[in-house]
Formats: structure tokens, sequence, C-alpha cells
């Protein structure tokens, strides 16, 4: 296969952003990061390759792909074909689905939503995000109870999807430690051969 020519659009602390950077990384593909702060999402240039303006976005060639969840199942597909990434079988597609839906869905408004607040004060109902993520936390705790992964008996960019907000909570005020479970799978991830971390941020002060 020939070497890509891959560069990654956004920004180090984005969690969105991240779960792309694993996947790459864990798949030892070469690629140029290309910082994408608040004016450059707004630049005629990068609103031509995404015109919602939003991160991250992945060029490969000509071909650009937006949106995190899409690109991971992109470099799946296209670098990982048949690899347990992302499993073909109609009940291991349709498991890893339910967990790229929950990234998009509860983990956005919940953890992602509460950190955001306490970073950079993007607007939110803190009481609603933090309800969002207990029930979240909660349920994830219970389900790898019995299990290592999300969707699978192994790893697949499920995990991926949901690990950099789940692991950076506690920047939005939402504790990990009733969770040991899941502090567990959290763990499991990071001993992953090609796993980088996200940057951490300060935690809230106490109330």
């Amino acid at each position: 296969m020939q070497t890509p020519s891959l560069i990654l659009h956004g920004l180090t602390v984005s969690g969105h952003v991240h779960r792309v950077e694993l996947l790459l990384r864990m798949l030892d593909l070469p690629f140029t990061f290309a910082p994408a702060p608040a004016e450059v999402r707004a630049s005629a240039a990068f609103r031509a390759l995404n015109p919602l303006g939003q991160i991250p976005v992945l060029q490969d060639g000509e071909l650009v792909i937006n949106d995190s969840n899409a690109i991971l199942v992109y470099l799946a597909k296209r670098y990982a074909p048949g690899s347990d990434w992302l499993p073909e079988d109609p009940p291991g597609a349709a498991a890893v689905q339910r967990w790229l839906s929950i990234a998009a869905g509860e983990l956005a408004f919940g953890p992602a939503k509460a950190r955001a607040n306490a970073l950079w004060e993007v607007p939110a109902d803190l009481v609603q995000a933090g309800a969002v993520a207990q029930r979240l936390l909660a349920f994830m705790e219970q389900h790898l109870g019995t299990r290592r992964f999300l969707a699978a008996e192994h790893v697949t960019v499920a995990d991926l999807a949901c690990y950099s907000y789940v692991a950076h909570a506690p920047e939005g005020g939402i504790a990990l430690a009733p969770y040991p479970a899941l502090r567990a799978w959290l763990a499991r991830i990071e001993a992953l051969p090609g796993f980088v971390a996200l940057p951490a941020s300060p935690l809230p002060a106490a109330a």
C-alpha cells in the first residue's frame, strides 16, 4: 500500500481530535498535524474543507473527511480492512455503531459538555450535563463489569470514540472514583501500543 499523505486538522485539547489521533498512531500511520484554532476554523480555506467549521478534519490526499466518528470508520476500512478495529459481522458492526452513537450523544452532552464549560466557559446547563454524565458512567460501569472492552472481546474503534472524554471527565467536575470497572477499562486503553495521552487540563476547584 502506498504511504498515505494524511493531514489531521484540529486542536490537541479536543477529545474529538484525540480519538482520531489515537487510531492513526495505533495503526502506525504517518500524519501531519495542522492546528486549527478558532481563527483558522473561521477562514475561507478551512470552511472549504468543512463548511460547518468543526474539527477534526482529515485529509487523505484529495479526499476530505469530516466528523471524528466518520473518520474512525474511514481509517479502519481504508487502512485496516478486515481487522478487529471495525467488525464486519452484523452483530459486531451494530455493537460498534451503538457506542459511536453514544459517543455523539450522551458522552457529548454529558462529560464533554461539562468539560467544555469548565475549561472554555462554553454555555451549558451543568445540572443536566452532570445528570447525563452520571447516568452514562453508571451504565458503562455496569456494562464493563463483565467485559474488557465496550463492543467486543477486543478493542474496537468504539473504545477510542469513548475514551478521551471519559478519561478527562474530572476536568469537568465529573468524578471517576465511583467506577472501578470503568477506570480499569481506561487503563486497558492506555496500555495499548501507540497510545498517546490527551494533554491534561486543570481540574475545577472544589466547591
